[in-house]
């Protein structure tokens, strides 16, 4: 089964500050299914390291009080069509971003605080029939 997972997730250097950090539990996910890693910030145009971003209301706006929200409904469109292009049922998606978080993202504040609320990639994907899970949700997906 395919399924569209965080490029930050398997080590990618995609993450708005350049850093990889992967996660050892995502890497299993390859041992049971075929992954597709996908970045929505890179595909929706925006650079690495790249301003950090928190979505306030239906935008996303930069640390710098720019407007980013047309690049990361971009790339939440590509992360749809490139799902659907492989016909994942589900992704794991990095929690709390702005883009990929799903039941809980950072406030917009920029001081590490959470609400309620999905991020655009994963509430785009969700829309389309595709089930979002976080990264903490790996061990589930991993038993059999």
């Amino acid at each position: 089964m395919n399924i569209l997972v965080s490029a930050c997730l398997l080590g990618v250097n995609c993450r708005y500050n350049a850093v990889r950090k992967e996660d050892k539990m995502a890497l299993k996910l390859m041992e049971k299914y075929t992954v597709i890693p996908f970045c929505p910030e890179v595909y929706g145009g925006l650079p690495t390291p790249r301003i950090p971003g928190e979505r306030v209301g239906n935008n996303v706006i930069g640390k710098d009080g720019s407007d980013l929200t047309q690049y990361y409904i971009e790339g939440g469109k590509e992360a749809v069509r490139l799902a659907l292009m492989y016909g994942c049922k589900f992704a794991v998606l990095k929690e709390r971003s702005p883009s990929c978080g799903h039941g809980k993202i950072y406030d917009g504040s920029f001081t590490g605080r959470l609400v309620e609320g999905d991020g655009i990639t994963a509430e785009l994907l969700e829309r389309a029939g595709i089930k979002v899970y976080g990264e903490s949700d790996i061990p589930d997906l991993l038993e059999d």
